[in-house]
């Protein structure tokens, strides 16, 4: 196994699209064959109990805490999971629409069976737990700021 200083790390706060295929190429060495890649999609519609229809979506974050807290998350991964070798985490700010990406985690490791699609999954609910990202939704009959639940504990 490569130390892990030599494994690739992206964390990434852009007004840009993102393209998946170049950012699982950064995070992709020789040894890699396999990765878990999650990707959030605005979405046009929600149902349910409270069913509307969303026009766009602005997200807002306070950079300099929101890329510390994304390094925190990616070395949380790499001490959960040793086997994961590249990490990458990028969120969008700004006026998003249905249909567009608007966060990503890739973890990718030398195997399947390694934890890379729970280091996926964890990276995905710990931004969404601790990463000062704040969403406010537009649309029919609905205009505000989308509440969370987490609250930080001291230290956090």
């Amino acid at each position: 196994m490569m130390p892990s200083q030599s494994f690739p790390t992206i964390v990434s706060i852009t007004e840009d699209e993102f393209d998946m295929d170049a950012l699982l190429a950064m995070v992709t060495l020789p040894t890699t064959g396999a990765a878990a890649i999650f990707t959030g999609i605005v979405r046009g519609f929600t149902s349910g109990e409270e069913s509307h229809e969303t026009s766009y979506l602005e997200y807002e974050t306070y950079r300099p805490m929101a890329e510390a807290k994304m390094r925190q998350i990616t070395d949380e991964i790499r001490v959960r999971w040793p086997t994961v070798e590249g990490v990458a985490i990028v969120q969008r700010v700004g006026r998003l629409y249905p249909g567009a990406l608007s966060v990503l985690v890739i973890c990718t490791a030398a195997h399947r069976d390694t934890g890379i699609f729970d280091a996926a999954r964890y990276g995905i609910d710990r931004l969404k737990e601790i990463v000062p990202v704040w969403k406010k939704e537009t649309g029919t009959g609905r205009d505000g700021w989308v509440e969370g639940s987490y609250i930080p504990r001291p230290g956090e």
